[in-house]
C-alpha cells in the first residue's frame, strides 16, 4: 500500500484514514431474507468483475465500506453484509455470533449465513470464488463471528478478517486442521478487546496458521476498523 501509517504511543500504528464512501463506482443491492421474520443483506458490487468476495457479520455498516475499497491499490472485491438484529437487546446479537451462549441459535444464523446468503450470491451475482479469493469478516461481537467461521468452514472461508473480537468465544483447546488464514486488529484504547485479539493470534500461531496481528491507536468502534478493511483485503488477494 503506498499510504503508510503512522507510528503512535508505545509503537502501535496509527490507520490511514478511512477514504469517503459518499460517492462510489460501485453498487449497493439490498435483499430481505425469510430468516428472523425479515433479515437484510446489502452487497457493495464492485464497478469491475469480482476478483475476490468478503462475507462479514454486522453487514449494516461493512457494506458501506466499498468506497474504501475502491480508494487502495486491491482487486475488485464484493461485500456481502448480513445484517445484525434488530433486536434491542445486545445479548441476541451475541447469541448469534458467538457458539458458546446459545446453541440453537448460533446453527440457525450460521445456516443462514453460510447457507442461504452464499446460495443466492451464488445465483443473483453469478459469482462463485474459491476459498481462496473468499473471506470472512467482522467486528467486535461480529469478529467472533468471523473467527468462528472461519475455523467451522475453512474450505468455505480462506481468511478471516477480526476486528476486536470480543471474548465470549475463545480459542478451543484442540484447533481443527486446516486453519484459514487470520488477520486480527485492535486498537490501543480498547485493553479488554486487544487482549481477546492477542489471544487468538498467539493460539492461531501456536497452531500453525498465518496469522497477522496489529495494535491501531484507537478505541472500540472508532475509523480504525473501516481503515483497516483494505489492508486486509491486500494481504489476502494482493493485486
Amino acid at each position: 500500500m503506498d499510504d503508510e501509517a503512522a507510528v503512535g504511543p508505545a509503537g502501535a500504528e496509527v490507520a490511514p484514514k478511512p477514504a469517503s464512501a459518499d460517492r462510489i463506482a460501485g453498487e449497493l443491492v439490498t435483499e430481505t431474507f425469510d430468516y428472523d421474520g425479515g433479515r437484510q443483506v446489502t452487497v457493495y458490487v464492485p464497478p469491475d468483475p469480482p476478483e475476490a468476495v468478503v462475507f462479514a457479520g454486522d453487514g449494516q455498516l461493512i457494506s458501506q465500506w466499498g468506497g474504501d475499497l475502491e480508494a487502495a491499490d486491491v482487486p475488485p472485491t464484493m461485500i456481502v453484509g448480513a445484517y445484525r438484529t434488530d433486536d434491542e437487546d445486545e445479548m441476541v446479537r451475541i447469541h448469534e455470533y458467538s457458539p458458546p451462549f446459545d446453541a440453537d441459535r448460533f446453527a440457525a444464523h450460521e445456516s443462514f449465513f453460510v447457507s442461504d446468503v452464499r446460495n443466492w450470491v451464488r445465483s443473483h451475482f453469478g459469482i462463485t470464488l474459491p476459498a481462496e479469493r473468499t473471506a470472512v469478516c467482522g467486528v467486535s461481537a461480529s469478529a467472533e463471528l468471523s473467527l468462528a467461521m472461519g475455523l467451522r468452514h475453512p474450505d468455505i472461508y480462506g481468511a478471516v478478517f477480526s476486528a476486536s473480537p470480543g471474548g465470549g468465544y475463545r480459542p478451543p483447546a484442540e484447533m481443527p486442521s486446516p486453519l484459514p488464514r487470520t488477520y486480527l486488529v485492535a486498537g490501543t484504547l480498547e485493553p479488554w478487546f486487544c487482549e481477546n485479539a492477542t489471544r487468538w493470534a498467539d493460539a492461531l500461531r501456536d497452531a500453525g496458521a498465518d496469522v497477522v496481528m496489529t495494535e491501531r491507536v484507537g478505541n472500540h468502534g472508532d475509523p480504525f476498523w473501516q481503515a483497516e478493511l483494505p489492508l486486509m483485503v491486500a494481504w489476502a488477494f494482493g493485486r
